[in-house]
C-alpha cells in the first residue's frame, strides 16, 4: 500500500503537467458526460505529426548524430568565448528542427563535459551563464519553424497558414533573439577569451548509416506532411511501419506522457467550451489580448498547456503563436524544456541551484521584456 502511495507521488512529481491535465479532462467529463462529440476534440493530425517527428529525432539521437557534429565543430575551436558561443548557438539552431528540449538533452550535458575538462575553476564560474544561455537558445531558437516546439506545431495546424508565412511571423523575433544572445556573451565574456586546450573523443556509438538514410526519409517525410504536401494518416503509417520492422526498441523512446498531455487538455477544452458561461467569459477576457494572456498564462501553466488552453477559446492564433513563444522565456516552469536544464545543474552541483535560479529568472526576464516592447512596436 505505502509503496503503491509512493509509486503515485513519484509519477505525479514526474509528471505535473500530465498529471493535471488528465485530471482536468476527467472532472470536465462529470460535467459533459463523453458522447460521440468527444472524438472531435482531438487533433489527431497535430499528433500524429508529434509521434512521427519525436520518434524521427529519437533515431538520429541514438544515432549520437548530434553530438558527432557538435563535437566536430567544438575541436575546432581554441578559446573558452569560441566554444561558449558553439554550445549556445548550437542550441538555438538545432532546436528549430529536433525541438527545445531535445536539444537541451543533447547540449547541456555535453556543456558540462567541455566546461570541466577545461578545469574545475571555469566549470564553477562558467556553468550558470553558459547553461542558461543554452536555455534561452533552444526556446528562442525553436520559435522559428512549426516543428521547434509542440505549441508550435498545434498551433500552425490550427492556423492553416503556410510553412514560408509561419517563418516569416516569427523571423523578426528570432534575428532579434540572437543579435540579444550575441550582445550577452560579448559583454559576460569580456576579457575571458582564454585560450584552451580541449579535444572530445569521437561519439562512442556505432553509427549505422542505414539506419541514418532511413530516418533521413522519414524525416523528409514528415516535414512534407508538416506543410500538407502529405496526408497525415499516411506518414504515421510509414513511420511506424518502418520502425517497427528496423528498430522496434525505439518506439520505447517516444514521450508519450506529451502525447496524453495535449489529450487531456483537448478532453477538457472541448468540454469546458460546451458551457456557454464559462466560454463567454474566457473570450471576453481574452478578446484583443491574445498575445499578452498567452504569455501570461505561460508563466503559470507553461506554453503549452497555454496554447492548448487558449486556443479553445479564439481564432486569433497567429497572436497565440507569438504569445506563447514568447512565454516561454520568464519562469522556470514557462517552458517545460527549461526544467532539463535546471536538472542537470542541480545534478552537478547542487549548491548551484539558488545561484542559478537567480540569474536564469534575471536573463529571462530582460529577453522577455526586450521582446515584447519590439512586439509593441511591430504590432
Amino acid at each position: 500500500m505505502i509503496g503503491g502511495i509512493k509509486k503515485i507521488r513519484e509519477f505525479v512529481r514526474k509528471e505535473t503537467v500530465l498529471t493535471v491535465a488528465l485530471l482536468l479532462a476527467v472532472i470536465s467529463a462529470f460535467i459533459v458526460p463523453p458522447d460521440s462529440a468527444y472524438v472531435d476534440y482531438i487533433d489527431f493530425r497535430t499528433l500524429a505529426i508529434l509521434f512521427c517527428l519525436m520518434t524521427v529525432v529519437a533515431g538520429f539521437s541514438q544515432q549520437g548524430m548530434f553530438g558527432i557534429i557538435a563535437k566536430s565543430m567544438i575541436n575546432r575551436m581554441g578559446s573558452l568565448r569560441a566554444v561558449t558561443i558553439v554550445l549556445i548557438f548550437m542550441c538555438f539552431f538545432f532546436s528549430m528542427f529536433i525541438t527545445n528540449d531535445v536539444s537541451l538533452i543533447t547540449f547541456v550535458p555535453m556543456t558540462l563535459t567541455v566546461l570541466g575538462m577545461a578545469g574545475e575553476e571555469v566549470l564553477t564560474r562558467w556553468m550558470v551563464p553558459v547553461i542558461t544561455l543554452q536555455t534561452i537558445a533552444a526556446n528562442l531558437g525553436s520559435m522559428l519553424t512549426p516543428i521547434g516546439n509542440p505549441q508550435n506545431l498545434y498551433l500552425y495546424g490550427l492556423a492553416g497558414i503556410s510553412a514560408g508565412r509561419f517563418v516569416l511571423l516569427m523571423l523578426p523575433y528570432t534575428v532579434a533573439s540572437a543579435a540579444l544572445l550575441v550582445i550577452w556573451i560579448i559583454v559576460c565574456m569580456k576579457g575571458k577569451n582564454r585560450q584552451l586546450e580541449i579535444r572530445l573523443s569521437g561519439s562512442d556509438i556505432q553509427v549505422n548509416r542505414k539506419l541514418v538514410g532511413i530516418y533521413s526519409i522519414l524525416f523528409v517525410l514528415s516535414l512534407l506532411t508538416v506543410a500538407r504536401i502529405v496526408p497525415y494518416w499516411v506518414t504515421f503509417a510509414v513511420v511506424l511501419v518502418v520502425v517497427l520492422i528496423c528498430q522496434r526498441r525505439l518506439l520505447l523512446k517516444v514521450d508519450y506522457s506529451l502525447i496524453f498531455t495535449f489529450v487531456g487538455f483537448f478532453v477538457f477544452i472541448g468540454n469546458m467550451g460546451r458551457i456557454e458561461e464559462f466560454r463567454t467569459f474566457v473570450e471576453s477576457v481574452l478578446g484583443g489580448h491574445e498575445m499578452i494572456t498567452s504569455v501570461l498564462a505561460s508563466q503559470v501553466i507553461s506554453n503549452v498547456p497555454a496554447a492548448v488552453l487558449l486556443s479553445g477559446f479564439t481564432d486569433r492564433y497567429t497572436d497565440l503563436i507569438v504569445g506563447t513563444n514568447l512565454g516561454g522565456l520568464g519562469t522556470l516552469i514557462a517552458s517545460m524544456a527549461s526544467l532539463i536544464s535546471f536538472k542537470y545543474v542541480a545534478r552537478q552541483d547542487k549548491g548551484a541551484r539558488g545561484r542559478y535560479l537567480v540569474y536564469f529568472t534575471f536573463a529571462n526576464v530582460l529577453f522577455l521584456v526586450v521582446l515584447i516592447c519590439m512586439w509593441e512596436i511591430i504590432f
